[in-house]
């Protein structure tokens, strides 16, 4: 069982979500916080997994709550779970530490799967969010493009392009191993490879490195 603490200044939301996760077998929302001020106190208090959290509430916020757990080594993973999919609030909170971002409209199937990714640690940003991203960054730079970057000039290989376009629109090793009849090993080291090659530590910074170099378009 993965032991959530939800974290959303809305009661009513709170419950909706809880009553949703009381239909699946391995998540479980064992504490509840209305604000980040409460977070610190629910983790010493509670075993928790994981940690779902919005973006705004009063007193202090996702960002600024992500921020204060930055300082703790073992504070659980985050998935924030929030309404808002404005491309520089993903960038700001994936640059804070989350591991994941979801919309609130997400379905409890795609919810709970995210949540045993992230547990598991995997990074994530559901697919609708990485167009919207993708649509961002664009608009803010008029150098955008798929060309203004090659395989070549990044050292990615073909077969690592198209594990990196699987990557973004939110794949799990296993699901690429499928769409691209490769063993789950294979699709692995292209992980690795295409995270060193990026310079960067993870599957989320590796797609938004990828966008702002204009490999993903």
């Amino acid at each position: 069982m993965i032991n959530v603490l939800l974290v959303d200044d809305q009661m009513l939301v709170r419950e909706g979500i809880k009553s949703l996760l009381k239909l699946s077998d391995n998540v479980c929302v064992v504490a509840e916080a209305s604000d980040g001020s409460q977070v610190l106190e629910q983790l010493a208090t509670h075993k928790v997994d994981l940690i779902l959290l919005d973006l705004s509430m009063p007193n202090v916020d996702g960002i600024a709550t992500l921020k204060l757990l930055q300082d703790h080594a073992d504070a659980p993973p985050v998935i924030i779970l929030t309404t808002f999919d404005d491309h520089q609030l993903v960038l700001e909170g994936l640059a804070a530490g989350a591991k994941g971002y979801l919309l609130k409209d997400v379905s409890l199937e795609t919810l709970c799967e995210s949540i045993e990714s992230v547990k598991n640690g995997a990074t994530l940003i559901q697919p609708a969010i990485t167009e919207r991203l993708v649509a961002g960054v664009k608009s803010q730079s008029s150098t955008f493009s798929y060309e203004a970057t090659s395989a070549g000039q990044t050292d990615l290989s073909q077969k690592e392009l198209e594990v990196l376009r699987l990557m973004a629109c939110g794949y799990s090793n296993k699901e690429i191993s499928g769409a691209l009849y490769k063993s789950e090993g294979t699709i692995k080291n292209h992980v690795s490879n295409i995270l060193a090659k990026l310079g960067v530590r993870d599957r989320t910074r590796a797609v938004l490195s990828a966008i702002e170099q204009g490999i993903l378009k």
